[in-house]
């Protein structure tokens, strides 16, 4: 196969021009096995530096949100269930006194990651790339000892497999209804954990297509519970998918490309060659970007706005006649929620979410309270907030405008919101928001500890510890 030229921006990659999804190739690209190849193939030196920091960047920021989100009703109400069933109580939950066995604290642990959408995101596919992965190996590491170097290394392999895939899948596959954290992070969770496994090529074969029958996931559960738990379940299933490929469990040889396969399943059109092209030159956590507004991250670009519009003129509620936002058409597919009924539900309202930017300048945890969410005041202004959607404006990009009773117009364009790759959260940033999330929750010395290591990560002995220090006592 002839050398593809290295993958362009991350701004730029959804404009690729994407093969039809039909059957016209005799011989399809070996995708599943390409991947399986490369996956066995790496070792820890082929990763360049600026890679790896940005790794550590994504772990640290997981961790952080995952320590938040312990404290979360849906946690509670997952563990209620969950824990009849566990196996051998082993591995730790951060921000919790329970344990679980591996493969059931990986689902809780990835619950709690996603479920205060404050976690990682690569926006050029909407892919959360960092919280699938990394539970599936600290799941793993319960009962599998594991170096941090080994477990960055894995990790950085993981995130490149899921987003591959969702590279060659999207945009379609998120258009028809798909949740593409969770439907291409069961692959993520999978090939790292299956490298971590020592698994041979035939074997990573199988542990991607096992991958591929579990793959799972509908944004028609945003707003709910059941959007976290994708993520969570996809981590299990990406854990149990090596196990059992370690045990010579099998599965398709071409699970991805195949007739009738994972990419013929899930999306309208389908790109094979940016799955595979260039594997091991450019690494998509490069491009991964953290949030500092826990909601959907398509609202951000118009929080950044309404932010910017309160703190430079200080407009009452009850004088702004119109808020107007256009934007690109994600906007309203993801987060089109008009009359949000509780917390989790705001974080899909760009109704909600400007209106209250608009009301308290700033938006936290307590933004996205259901107390929050049905406060009059918010109430009545989201009511005359207006979204025009435009496909030539980028997901990052936004331009809105605000008028009052009396008049006056303001406007605020903002071409990159703030979090985004060109105006990226500073470790500091990171800092900060991690003992945020962790305040109330963990001891502040224990959140400092907790803080080190995940900035120390390739240096771990056993990366079971990280959990370990994120647990609390019982």
């Amino acid at each position: 196969m002839a050398a593809a030229p290295l993958l362009p921006s991350a701004t730029s990659l959804p404009a690729q021009a994407e093969e039809p999804r039909t059957a016209a190739k005799a011989i399809p690209l070996p995708i599943t096995r390409t991947l399986a190849e490369w996956v066995v193939a790496s070792r820890p030196a082929d990763i360049p530096a600026a890679v790896r920091k940005e790794a550590v960047r994504s772990i640290v920021n997981v961790i952080g949100a995952t320590v938040g989100g312990s404290s979360d009703p849906t946690i509670a109400t997952a563990l209620r269930a969950i824990t009849p069933y566990s196996g051998p109580a082993r591995a730790a939950l951060f921000g919790r006194s329970e344990r679980l066995d591996g493969i059931n604290a990986a689902v809780v642990n990835g619950i709690s990651s996603h479920v205060l959408d404050f976690d990682d995101t690569e926006l050029s596919m909407v892919i959360h790339p960092a919280g699938v992965v990394a539970f599936a190996l600290l799941g793993l590491a319960a009962d599998h000892p594991i170096t941090g170097a080994d477990f960055l290394h894995a990790f950085i392999l993981g995130t490149e497999v899921e987003s591959r895939i969702g590279r060659a899948i999207y945009p379609t596959h998120y258009d028809v209804g798909f949740h593409i954290t969770a439907t291409t992070g069961v692959f993520g969770a999978a090939a790292a954990c299956g490298k971590i496994l020592g698994l041979d090529t035939q074997k990573m074969v199988y542990a991607l297509g096992t991958a591929a029958v579990q793959s799972a996931g509908l944004q028609v559960a945003f707003g709910s519970m059941g959007k976290a738990f994708q993520v969570g379940r996809a981590a299990g299933n990406g854990l149990f998918a090596a196990r059992l490929a370690e045990q010579g469990f099998t599965s398709s040889d071409a699970s991805l490309e195949g007739f009738n396969g994972y990419f013929t399943a899930t999306t309208r059109q389908r790109n094979d060659t940016a799955a595979i092209a260039n594997l091991g030159q450019y690494y998509e956590i490069s491009q991964n970007t953290y949030k500092p507004f826990p909601c959907g991250i398509v609202i951000h670009p118009v929080l950044d706005a309404a932010i910017q519009l309160y703190k430079e003129n200080h407009i009452p509620a009850e004088q702004i006649a119109s808020v107007t936002i256009k934007g690109n058409p994600l906007i309203l597919q993801l987060t089109g929620k008009k009359t949000p009924q509780t917390g989790l539900e705001g974080k899909f309202s760009v109704f909600h979410s400007t209106a209250i930017a608009l009301i308290r300048g700033h938006v936290g945890l307590a933004e996205y309270s259901t107390p929050a969410v049905l406060d009059p005041a918010v109430v009545a202004l989201r009511s005359r907030v207006e979204v025009l959607p435009d496909a030539a404006i980028p997901s990052d990009q936004v331009f809105v405008t605000l008028k009052t009773r009396d008049g006056r117009t303001f406007d605020k364009h903002i071409e990159h919101a703030i979090g985004s790759v060109e105006r990226p959260m500073t470790n500091a940033d990171l800092d900060e928001k991690f003992r945020g999330l962790a305040d109330g929750i963990l001891t502040k010395p224990q959140a400092s500890k907790l803080l080190a290591m995940c900035w120390s990560v390739e240096s771990l002995p056993d990366v079971a510890t990280l959990a370990t220090a994120g647990a609390r006592s019982a």
